[in-house]
């Protein structure tokens, strides 16, 4: 699974046979320059789920819904959701939750709308939180983490994310449960993968997080390549004249006689 903000991005990845995209709330960080994920709203992740669908028609698309889109009660939840599944045509729609938002999930699964339920780090949460840090490395918290998952299945999640928790607390979630379990910064053990895209292409300023492997730098292609054009126009080398459309000379004459007859 791939973050995907765009068409061309997502027609990419379907020719790739990326199995699933999720069209993340990180979209406010990497798309629009946010500190946070939280001023995305579901207005925009809807209508960017659109056009990734247009893109990778037969990948597996997980809309994610953005902050106080599912928090207030499970009728707007409900609501919400349904313009993922319906307009955007995605798959499910992810929720950050714990076992408080246990009867959203299931009312929600009574709707006929599919759950993937994120635990350990909830970005959303970052007020609360106070930084973006590792989940459940202390006892109590990773039991509540594995208990809380247990919840989200009994409550008819069809799936599980788990963010930033050790990896042994993930592999027990993941042995615990048929639900398949996706892991995003939360090592080896879990059925599945998730990271920011822009984070494995080395594309965009900020660090990614120390275990999401940069299979490429764009970053310094990419300048690189600004660069170049920069300096070509200025120093005149692009475009080419061989390049370049041309009028036909016989066209050109009868132009240029055109124009002396306004003078």
């Amino acid at each position: 699974m791939l973050t995907c903000y765009d068409f061309a991005t997502a027609r990419l990845m379907e020719e790739a046979q990326v199995d699933s995209l999720l069209v993340g709330d990180t979209y406010a960080e990497v798309c629009l320059g946010h500190s946070t994920t939280l001023p995305a709203t579901t207005e925009h992740l809807v209508t960017i789920a659109e056009a990734v669908r247009r893109g990778a028609p037969s990948a597996y698309l997980i809309g994610d819904m953005p902050f106080l889109s599912y928090q207030v009660c499970p009728e707007e939840a409900i609501r919400n959701a349904g313009l993922f599944m319906a307009r955007a045509g995605c798959d499910c729609v992810k929720l950050e939750v714990d076992r408080r938002l246990a009867s959203t999930v299931e009312a929600m699964a009574s709707a006929s709308i599919p759950v993937m339920a994120h635990l350990g780090l909830k970005p959303q949460s970052i007020q609360a939180l106070g930084a973006y840090k590792v989940q459940g490395k202390l006892a109590a918290d990773a039991l509540r983490i594995i208990q809380d998952a247990k919840m989200m299945e009994d409550a008819g999640a069809i799936a599980l994310l788990l963010e930033a928790v050790p990896m042994q607390v993930a592999r027990i979630v993941t042995e615990a449960t048929e639900l398949p379990v996706i892991g995003c910064v939360s090592g080896p053990y879990c059925d599945g993968q998730v990271v920011v895209l822009h984070d494995m292409l080395g594309y965009g300023a900020g660090h990614p997080p120390q275990s999401v492997k940069q299979y490429v730098r764009l970053h310094e292609q990419l300048v690189n390549a600004f660069k170049s054009y920069a300096t070509e126009v200025a120093e005149g080398v692009f475009p080419t004249a061989e390049v370049s459309s041309s009028m036909q000379p016989t066209e050109f004459d009868e132009l240029e006689r055109l124009l002396k007859q306004q003078q």
